[in-house]
């Protein structure tokens, strides 16, 4: 058995399976999100069925919905302590962490939080704290980065993490033809691993969500950000090994 098997399911949505734990990132499990709609047929019970946690990184509708969450009654949803606050008002299970190490169960995989720059989209009726996540266990560390901008103290994730990072999942793009505040593009993205050191990088949030209609008329934007993610690695981090999915597709990293 692979001791880490990494599942996207689309958006910001993956399944990371690292030394018998599954942890659940951001899930969309619908087939949109308010008024965005899925490229891509929704994630199959299948996939995601199981996870000992979930990752939240900030409360956006994309990141954050709540017939989605509300599909995981009684799994902890590792996030900050405002965001967990007002997802417990919410009568779901909100675990407050921080940049001290929080085990996952009995088990050897810890998660912490870690710095996000997304603080563009303030919404009035939710807290707008936003953070990535480490993940390490006995055989790899893996960022999440949620949804942020590119930041000078990236490089200092692997004194954060207390090792070498081998995955980061990087967000990509966003879900229109403009790329608004508080997301990166591939290139940024890629300079982003090249920061973080990762072993591999893996692209998330593009080619998945698009508003009512602008695909049929635009589906460019929406196929392009992996394959230029995977391009601009190779010219800033070429130590760094891309590894594109399809919504839906695995990959066994270790």
């Amino acid at each position: 058995m692979s001791a880490l098997r990494v599942s996207w399911l689309g958006h910001s949505t993956v399944v990371l399976d690292l030394d018998g734990v599954r942890l659940l990132t951001d899930p969309l499990l619908r087939p949109h999100a308010g008024l965005l709609r899925r490229i891509a047929p929704r994630p199959e019970e299948a996939r995601w069925r199981g996870p000992d946690a979930v990752l939240i990184s900030h409360l956006h509708h994309d990141h954050a919905e709540l017939r989605s969450l509300r599909m995981l009654p009684d799994v902890p949803l590792m996030t900050s302590s405002p965001v967990a606050a007002w997802l417990a008002g919410k009568r779901l299970r909100g675990v407050a962490i921080g940049q001290g190490w929080t085990r996952v169960g009995t088990s050897e995989v810890e998660v912490r939080l870690v710095p996000a720059v997304h603080h563009h989209r303030p919404m009035p009726h939710r807290p707008n704290q936003a953070h990535g996540h480490l993940v390490r266990g006995p055989s790899a560390a893996l960022w999440v980065a949620g949804d942020t901008s590119l930041y000078p103290e990236m490089s200092s994730l692997p004194e954060m993490a207390g090792r070498s990072i081998d995955v980061g999942l990087v967000p990509v793009w966003g879900w229109g033809p403009r790329l608004s505040q508080g997301h990166m593009t591939p290139s940024e993205a890629a300079a982003a691993c090249g920061l973080a050191e990762a072993g591999h990088g893996i692209p998330v949030h593009w080619g998945t969500l698009h508003p009512p209609l602008v695909a049929r008329f635009a589906r460019g934007w929406l196929e392009r950000p992996g394959e230029e993610f995977a391009d601009a690695l190779g010219r800033v981090a070429p130590d760094c090994q891309p590894v594109v999915m399809d919504p839906g597709e695995s990959r066994d990293l270790l």
